[in-house]
């Protein structure tokens, strides 16, 4: 008698390894993109698999479905799989006979076939939990490449139910909620594989700390901004840390406190790039009368080349640097001794700040803070910026962390770049 092979069919992605999909990038003005194809999944896996023996009754009707479906007898099939499940007795039978339909739907690029096939062959009870979870994610791969989202995304999800180990199910199971505009849960997806690997003690790529970033951004989660955080901690670069303040920028619209202390940041770590990003941070600071800054970082514009005085865009700038008076250490000195306020003590040491006088700025801010009607926030923000740049990391730490309510984003971000000092 002839025995059929469990080699009739298998999904190659049953299988395969799916590598972790291209990383999202781009925030601020446009959206994150969509990640790339995972490796096709359609096509039958050869490799040598035990046999599977079918009862008597079924085998007769099994030969000729096979018979149908190897010569692609598509008008017959149907009849065939009809005859062989009403004599079927076994799971056996009823795995080979979903196997076989499996075969055909694979050959006709039927991607509901294939999903009804792999159904029963789960219906079956014949096959492990794992190899189960296999077929389905092979199944969700097929999906995927075909763009057909919430489908991958259900048979990822299949998957992972099977078998919480299937890395591929768990690897891609974000990109297809993400691809069917589930942002919120693709987000979850993208978290508990930060946590796995996080447990195990390995850094998690930072592709999939991007796709996480992205998700975040797009389902406007507070999230984001730790994400960017920890995105910017295990994978500092002009990009990332670019990314992770336009991100805390455009979803909280900070003030222009905030914003120049965002802009400093972005300049210690070499994150400035743009002419319109230097032009902004030194508006920023004239708005606040810290023309010593404004100037500094508009002349460090124009020598990076990324500023050209001449053009029109920046005629404010000039003019207005051109006639305000910037302020001498002497100025400074009566100015402290003159200060009536804590507040007022915080404008001064950031002008001592501006001049490169970190010492100086770190004695103002410290008089501030023991002031009555301080802004505390501010004031502990602006001293452990100024410990920072003085190489206090130990006394920077603990400024920063003393930063409560909104500026507290800030400083955690701020305390990022400190951590990352030697």
């Amino acid at each position: 008698m002839k025995l059929i092979s469990t080699t009739a069919l298998a999904l190659v992605a049953a299988s395969a390894a799916w590598p972790a999909a291209a990383a999202a990038q781009g925030y601020g003005s446009s959206a994150p993109q969509q990640p790339a194809q995972v490796p096709p999944a359609s096509q039958p896996q050869q490799t040598a698999q035990p046999q599977v023996k079918p009862s008597k009754q079924a085998l007769k009707a099994l030969i000729e479905l096979q018979d149908a479906v190897n010569k692609n007898d598509v008008a017959n099939i149907p009849a065939k799989v009809a005859a062989a499940e009403a004599v079927a007795s076994t799971k056996e039978d009823r795995y080979l006979i979903a196997q076989l339909q499996l075969k055909a739907a694979v050959a006709a690029k039927n991607n509901a076939a294939i999903a009804s096939a792999i159904d029963k062959i789960a219906a079956s009870n014949y096959l492990a939990a794992a190899q189960m979870s296999k077929l389905y994610s092979g199944l969700a791969g097929t999906y995927y490449n075909d763009k057909q989202y919430a489908q991958a995304a259900a048979a990822y999800q299949k998957a992972l139910a099977l078998d919480a180990s299937n890395s591929d199910a768990a690897t891609m199971l974000g990109d297809a909620l993400s691809g069917a505009g589930r942002k919120a849960e693709a987000l979850s997806a993208y978290q508990r594989l930060i946590q796995t690997s996080t447990a195990s003690g390995r850094k998690p790529e930072e592709g999939l700390i991007k796709r996480a970033v992205a998700a975040a951004y797009e389902a406007k989660s507070p999230m984001a901004i730790e994400l960017a955080r920890q995105w910017v901690a295990a994978y500092p670069s002009v990009a990332s840390w670019s990314d992770a303040v336009a991100i805390y920028t455009n979803l909280n619209h900070p003030d222009v406190e905030a914003l120049l202390d965002l802009y400093r940041l972005m300049q210690v770590v070499g994150a400035l790039k743009t002419g319109g990003e230097y032009a902004q941070f030194a508006r920023a600071a004239a708005e606040q009368n810290n023309f010593n800054e404004a100037k500094a970082v508009f002349d460090a514009g124009v020598a990076a080349k990324l500023i050209d005085p001449t053009k029109p865009e920046y005629s404010d700038l000039v003019q207005g640097l051109r006639v305000k008076a910037r302020a001498t250490a002497a100025d400074l000195a009566a100015a402290t001794q003159q200060a009536a306020s804590g507040n007022a003590l915080v404008r001064i040491g950031d002008r001592y700040l501006a001049m490169g006088d970190q010492a100086k700025a770190v004695e103002v801010y410290k008089m501030a803070i023991a002031k009555p009607g301080t802004d505390l926030a501010v004031a502990n923000l602006h001293l452990g910026m100024a410990l920072a740049r003085a190489g206090d990391k130990a006394g920077a730490t603990a400024a920063l962390k003393a930063v409560t309510g909104p500026r507290a984003e800030i400083a955690k971000l701020w305390l990022t770049y400190v951590n990352q000092k030697p």
